[in-house]
């Protein structure tokens, strides 16, 4: 029980930092949503069951602009695909977890908590209950994002025209420097620069499609290089 303990709080710690980066969008997504439309237990509804700050950011958008529900999910869908990776990265670790714990650890999984619990996991294989870990780092999160949820969606109520102030470049930005380190192969620069040079190609297609066709295209475009580098080196492409 200390050590469950103990990890939960390690948790906590190495996270509190990433709180203090995540707030801001929080506060810009409550505030985002109030002033294109949506209703005050929407906003939060969606933080509490949704809880994902891209994707969030991304309906609100497509809601202002009266986009299909179809098209809303699909949009997000696809933006979400990168936590696919990001738990199969982590199965190792949690797979002789039940269900019971599997189920609310992936609802919580979010980019911070993913790069603070891989690195805790890769430098501490034989400690016992690094799930207690990831849990603290889940549950701070996600406690950050509902209070500043809550806090942007009651200021938004008071900042006239929220949307039409920019805001919404900070998650983007974000996102960029998230990025960057984890380019460390041809290939991986091959996809960052087409699907980047795509998504400002398409920047105007309805419904945000482009971030759609500038995703699949920009994975393909690294897959198809990685395969050309390994044929000119003789090696079996996997």
């Amino acid at each position: 029980m200390a050590n469950r303990r103990k990890e939960f709080f390690i948790g906590i710690n190495r996270t509190l930092p990433l709180l203090l980066g995540a707030f801001p969008f929080g506060l810009i997504y409550g505030a985002l949503a109030v002033s294109s439309g949506f209703s005050l237990p929407a906003v939060m509804a969606m933080s509490i069951f949704v809880f994902a700050g891209s994707s969030q950011f991304i309906a609100v958008g497509l809601y202002a602009a009266q986009a299909p529900v179809l098209i809303i999910i699909l949009v997000t869908f696809v933006v979400n695909l990168r936590h696919l990776l990001y738990s199969l990265s982590l199965l190792p670790y949690l797979k002789h977890l039940p269900h019971r714990w599997r189920i609310p650890l992936s609802f919580w999984l979010t980019d911070e908590t993913f790069a603070v619990s891989i690195f805790r996991y890769q430098e501490s294989e034989n400690i016992d209950h690094n799930e207690y870990f990831q849990l603290g780092s889940s549950l701070s999160m996600y406690l950050n994002w509902q209070f500043w949820s809550f806090v942007g969606m009651i200021l938004g109520e008071r900042i006239p025209n929220a949307q039409n102030w920019g805001l919404d470049v900070a998650m983007p930005i974000t996102f960029i420097g998230m990025i960057i380190p984890f380019v460390k192969t041809s290939a991986m620069l091959i996809c960052v620069l087409v699907s980047g040079a795509l998504a400002i190609l398409t920047y105007n297609l309805p419904y945000k499609l482009g971030i759609i066709l500038s995703t699949l295209i920009g994975i393909l475009a690294g897959l198809i290089w990685n395969r050309m580098n390994k044929q000119e080196k003789g090696e079996p492409f996997s």
